[in-house]
């Protein structure tokens, strides 16, 4: 039910045992950290709505008048409950701030996320992190279930419960063996050529998958679906079939020669990592440390 509007603010109640217990105004005032003014103009808008005289002022000081004291008496019971209140929601805020759970991509999880970690601990270091790794649909489910607090994507879309920030760009790469014929191809391919040519990919639910077939559409069937980022290059590099992958996971493998990467006209291939949270709950914390870190607004 609605508090009584004369006890609905404890504010002024405080104050009150605060006169009582310091002997004095000013004692008061400097307990709570405001001007002595201040407690008097809430003292008398107390008194104006209780409608009796709490304090007896005179040269010597302030003391509680009889009604005053009983006033007292009976605020102090609601005032320390308050306190509790606030020490159990404190005790709360610091278990939760203590922990966090994070589910990424497999490309955030393998090529950015752990310098983000390393930033985060120097910033928090009593944080204790979980992380799960997975493609970017599981993501966004793990943070709707709220089995995470904050999710890494990759996917061009996201489900409209979430809130997303973009915090990294990124950029697909169609990549093949040495020894393909591709590889010997100065201009390389076209999208449509790209679309009905069957590569070793990742699973239906990836974020690589989804922008892909987002950028050029429908796909050809798979050689080979493939769940893990590492797999998908040793099977291109080994012939199987082209591939398309992040620009941060071939990389290191474009520069040893183990892999080669084929231009592709007429599509862009760009893309954004995104960071992920329950619509209407405010990052706050380390998920707000960690994201503040991911966009690079949280260097120090």
């Amino acid at each position: 039910m609605p508090l009584p509007p004369r006890v609905a603010d404890l504010g002024p109640y405080d104050l009150l045992l605060s006169i009582a217990e310091r002997g004095s105004m000013g004692r008061a005032a400097a307990t709570h950290g405001v001007s002595q003014a201040a407690v008097s103009a809430r003292v008398r808008s107390l008194e104006a709505a209780l409608g009796v005289t709490l304090l007896e002022r005179s040269p010597r000081g302030t003391t509680l008048t009889p009604a005053g004291a009983l006033v007292a008496g009976w605020a102090r019971s609601a005032v320390d409950a308050a306190e509790a209140l606030e020490a159990g929601i404190a005790s709360l805020r610091a278990e939760q701030s203590s922990r966090l759970r994070v589910a990424a991509s497999l490309t955030v999880a393998e090529y950015l996320l752990p310098r983000w970690l390393v930033a985060l601990r120097t910033r928090n270091p009593g944080t204790a992190v979980s992380l799960s790794s997975q493609n970017s649909t599981e993501v966004a489910a793990d943070v709707l279930a709220d089995r995470a607090d904050v999710g890494f994507v990759e996917a061009p879309t996201v489900p409209d419960e979430l809130d997303a920030q973009v915090v990294a760009r990124d950029q697909l790469t169609v990549v093949v063996s040495p020894d393909h014929p591709w590889a010997r191809r100065r201009h390389g391919i076209d999208a449509a050529r790209l679309a009905t040519t069957p590569l070793v990919a990742r699973e239906h639910g990836s974020g690589t998958r989804s922008h892909l077939e987002r950028a050029i559409g429908p796909l050809a069937e798979p050689v080979l679906e493939l769940a893990s980022t590492t797999a998908i290059k040793n099977a291109a590099a080994g012939g199987v079939a082209p591939a398309v992958l992040s620009s941060l996971a071939v990389a290191p493998d474009l520069a040893a020669g183990t892999l080669v990467a084929v231009p592709v006209r007429g599509v862009a291939l760009h893309r954004a990592l995104s960071a992920v949270w329950h619509r209407g709950r405010p990052l706050t914390g380390p998920s707000e440390d960690l994201v503040r870190i991911a966009t690079g607004s949280g260097r120090d």
